[in-house]
């Protein structure tokens, strides 16, 4: 063992050595190598690292919203305009789900304008803070991001991710989509500056400043800077490009990025005097931290890490034994669908399973047995549900299935399948030297109901079951 310690020790202070001269010999060859490294490597990485960061918070509300517009539910809603409760109870939920400063829905038909909070108002051609709605759907895109100040929200400039509503017929329904605040997206920008010393503006097709850091940029588009007006057509074209070009005696280094998801081009800009003037900082930071702390311990400890993270995160959602979601697990899932099924109205049945005489055949064959009968039951469950349906291990020889979208009449026909199957299932039959039979019991989830209540009265059913003789589906 102590001679892999020395192998480990040897060969990382060997590729320390490596690492820290090839540095030093490629920064004092020549200082045009940062230069370089900007062009090649860092511009674009950072680059990517944002478009992730953007990706994490306005491409997320993008896709969202996305979501929202080809969402049926809104479509039918659309169609009768009826229930307010419900379509403001919807746009309330997306925003608390997924932190939104604003979710909205505007109606073709009754040119209502519905938030979170209800109904607002009535769009007007003749109101000018209506005016994006009638430019919008003039306009051929099915989206569109917009800058504008809102009076029912605050004073602050917001973002608006536009999205068009269609029918099947191709007919425009309404608009829909989400808000955010552009002071918490300037502090994204800002970051942007202050933390790496690039410049971050976001370009439509037509060279116009769609979103960039307050205060820094003065222009309104690509044409109000003559510096780099001769290259429009090189940073608004699809092909990321780097080019580079001189204003007020300083270099500049420019990278573009066309972003499909915004319909935008994403350019990052960096000052060559700037970024030289920390380059030695820089240097020997990255030296020490990457190599040392990154190359030696990260790495090293990634990979344990990485390695139990995923075994951890098994666990945390499935029973070790059967493989199958655990009681935890399982109430999680149970409360998505309970809600969606609120929403939506449609049916959820729950099946209460417990082995018959599973504590005295344990005890009479043994704990290896018994966790084979175990792992053999889960099989069958498992093997004769839907993808859409959630089982799980409740804990010993308890199990349980929700059935989503399944009537009682349904769930008791699945329940005396289930029952059969393990009944006469072979493996089990051998493993006991006998017959293993089951008990269900079976409840239908109301939307009066807590979760507890009704996998209490699934187990009542199941008790039920039992009293009555055992290996019988009961309902409650």
């Amino acid at each position: 063992m102590k001679s892999k310690y020395k192998v480990v020790l040897l060969i990382t202070f060997l590729l320390i050595i490596l690492s820290l001269s090839i540095s030093f010999l490629n920064y004092y060859i020549s200082s045009s190598s940062m230069q370089k490294q900007l062009r090649n490597q860092a511009l674009p990485l950072s680059l990517d690292n944002i478009y992730t960061d953007i990706q994490k918070h306005i491409i997320r509300p993008h896709f969202l919203a996305s979501t929202m517009a080809n969402n049926s539910f809104l479509k039918e809603w659309l169609k009768k305009e009826e229930d307010l409760e419900e379509i403001k109870n919807y746009l309330k939920d997306i925003k608390k789900e997924y932190g939104l400063f604003n979710t909205f829905l505007v109606s073709e038909k009754s040119r209502k304008y519905y938030s979170q909070n209800g109904f607002l108002e009535v769009v007007s051609n003749a109101n000018s803070l209506n005016r994006w709605y009638f430019d919008f759907i003039s306009k051929d895109k099915k989206h569109e991001i917009n800058l504008d100040l809102n009076k029912f929200m605050s004073n602050n400039l917001i973002m608006f991710l536009n999205y068009k509503i269609y029918d099947e017929d191709k007919k425009l329904l309404g608009v829909t989509g989400v808000a955010l605040n552009i002071s918490y997206i300037n502090e994204l920008l800002k970051t942007f500056r202050t933390n790496h010393n690039f410049i971050v503006t976001f370009y439509n097709k037509s060279g116009k400043i769609i979103l960039s850091e307050r205060n820094i940029n003065s222009a309104s588009s690509i044409f109000d800077k003559k510096e780099l007006l001769k290259y429009k057509d090189e940073i608004l074209q699809e092909k990321s490009t780097i080019i580079e070009y001189k204003k007020d005696g300083n270099t500049y280094l420019l990278n573009s990025k066309f972003i499909p998801e915004l319909d935008l081009y994403l350019t990052v800009e960096a000052n060559l005097k700037e970024f030289n003037s920390k380059a030695v900082n820089v240097l020997y930071f990255n030296i020490f931290a990457s190599l040392i702390i990154t190359f030696v311990i990260a790495f090293l400890v990634s990979l344990i890490i990485k390695n139990y993270s995923k075994k951890l995160e098994f666990l945390s959602h499935h029973d070790t034994l059967t493989k199958i979601s655990n009681r935890r697990d399982f109430e999680a899932k149970l409360r998505l669908q309970f809600s969606l099924m609120k929403r939506k109205k449609n049916n959820i049945s729950l099946i209460f399973i417990d082995i018959d005489n599973f504590k005295y055949l344990n005890d009479r064959l043994g704990h290896h047995i018994g966790d084979k009968v175990l792992v053999r039951v889960a099989k069958i469950l498992k093997s004769d549900i839907r993808e859409s349906d959630i089982l799980a291990r409740w804990g010993g020889e308890e199990f349980i299935i929700a059935l989503i979208d399944s009537s009682v009449s349904d769930s008791k026909n699945l329940a005396q399948k289930l029952r059969v199957l393990i009944e006469g299932d072979i493996t089990l039959n051998k493993l006991m030297s006998g017959t293993i039979t089951a008990s269900f019991g079976i409840t239908k989830l109301d939307e009066k109901d807590t979760i507890e209540e009704a996998i209490s009265r699934a187990d009542k059913a199941m008790y039920l079951s039992k009293n009555n003789g055992k290996n019988q589906v009961s309902i409650l």
